[in-house]
């Protein structure tokens, strides 16, 4: 509501109410439109005096830097690629920008979450969707295959999101490690089982490394299969008998969330006596959508490195301490 306000009070000064959105998102292209805000911001930033940008450094939410010991950060992201990497799962280093839209067009995250750029790109706000996109444009040139082996690709990557955080303390930037497996339907669920196995494994080998615990699973139902309770039982059954020392709960009442598709899972941990949901996954149907083919399949998982840096030398305090 405080932003279709500010959006009219806007067209009322420009004194072309009723035509100036048409001609800058539908009319002009985006070619044009680029050139025309390059010319603005250049001419808005052309003598702008020192203390005005010490002022907008101050008060801008965006650009101030985390409290996190960067060198424990790094190290962590080492130890997950690694892990990741030893579970067949290629690292791959991704632009800090991504094309336009990445995560409005293809899942149902608002643009306005996102910070957009100029030369139609958007700083990236969820690295899965970017890697699906890579995996997708490979797909398309004849350049990768995932027909008889899915194609796994992990990263660790720096996201900014746009919207107003509530609690205090906490940056609209911070860092995730996070994977993405694509590969063809081939009946039975197969893929779907590989796929969660596959992520289920590095997320336990991580915190078995890390904390010397085991992780809990939450199924949850999503729509967008054909029988999604299906999916969740013989998921959850396969679990169990493939990866035992793995914990799986599933929640029957079906969640019409429309991000992912058949299935989401969560992953909780136990330390110093408390449970806590520390990343999740799940199918989309981004590259159904992207490739135009039903018989796509993809699988994304995250977890929150700046949580798991603050646990790991809150772990390492505690043991010094004993």
């Amino acid at each position: 509501m405080n932003d279709r306000k500010a959006i009219e009070r806007i067209l009322d000064q420009t004194g072309n109410k009723n035509n100036i959105l048409d001609v800058l998102s539908e009319q002009l292209s985006l070619s044009d439109l680029n050139t025309l805000l390059l010319e603005v911001f250049r001419r808005r930033t052309h003598g702008s005096p020192y203390a005005d940008l010490m002022k907008a450094y101050a008060a801008n939410r965006f650009v101030q830097p985390s409290a996190l010991d960067p060198i424990e950060l790094k190290q962590m992201e080492i130890r997950l690629l690694t892990v990741a990497a030893d579970a067949s799962f290629r690292a791959i280093q991704l632009s800090p920008v991504a094309p336009l839209g990445s995560c409005s067009v293809v899942a149902t995250s608002d643009q306005n979450k996102i910070i957009s750029a100029l030369r139609g790109t958007e700083v990236v706000g969820d690295a899965t969707n970017l890697m699906a996109l890579h995996i997708c444009s490979l797909l398309k040139e004849k350049k990768l295959a995932n027909d008889e082996s899915p194609v796994r690709l992990c990263t660790t990557h720096r996201h900014v999101r746009a919207q107003q955080f509530n609690k205090p303390g906490l940056l609209p930037h911070f860092h995730l490690f996070c994977m993405v497996s694509s590969g063809k339907d081939k009946g039975s669920y197969s893929f779907e089982k590989q796929a969660l196995l596959d992520h289920l494994k590095v997320y336990q080998h991580i915190f078995s490394s890390l904390f010397d615990i085991g992780i809990t699973v939450r199924l949850n139902r999503r729509d967008g299969y054909t029988d999604s309770e299906g999916l969740v039982q013989r998921l959850g059954d396969y679990i169990r008998e493939e990866a035992p020392d793995i914990e799986v709960d599933e929640l029957k009442e079906e969640n019409r969330n429309q991000y992912y598709k058949g299935m989401q899972f969560s992953i909780f941990v136990r330390l110093n006596g408390q449970s806590m949901n520390i990343g999740d996954g799940g199918f989309v149907d981004w590259p159904q959508k992207l490739l135009g083919s039903k018989k796509e399949r993809m699988m994304i998982s995250a977890i929150g490195l700046e949580r798991l840096v603050q646990l790991h030398s809150i772990s390492k305090d505690g043991a010094a301490d004993e």
